[in-house]
């Protein structure tokens, strides 16, 4: 009876964490540094790969955590 009653809340709660990933993902292709000016030096191209893989990796593991503390109860 209480796991019918987690199942919609779950499903809320993962509709706002995709909802709110996409925004971000999205957000981020229009952020872009500003280009070089007259006589300044060549832009260079900053990885931003390894930063948001390991923000998603922790993400993803607080999200387990939090399912299997509400699991146990």
């Amino acid at each position: 009876m209480r796991n019918q009653l987690l199942l919609p809340q779950f499903i809320q709660q993962c509709r706002r964490v995709v909802v709110l990933a996409s925004f971000c993902l999205g957000a981020a292709g229009l952020a872009r540094a500003q280009g070089p000016g007259n006589g300044g030096p060549a832009a260079v191209n900053v990885p931003i790969d390894g930063g948001v893989s390991l923000l998603l990796a922790a993400g993803a593991a607080y999200g387990l955590r939090r399912l299997r503390r509400l699991r146990r109860r």
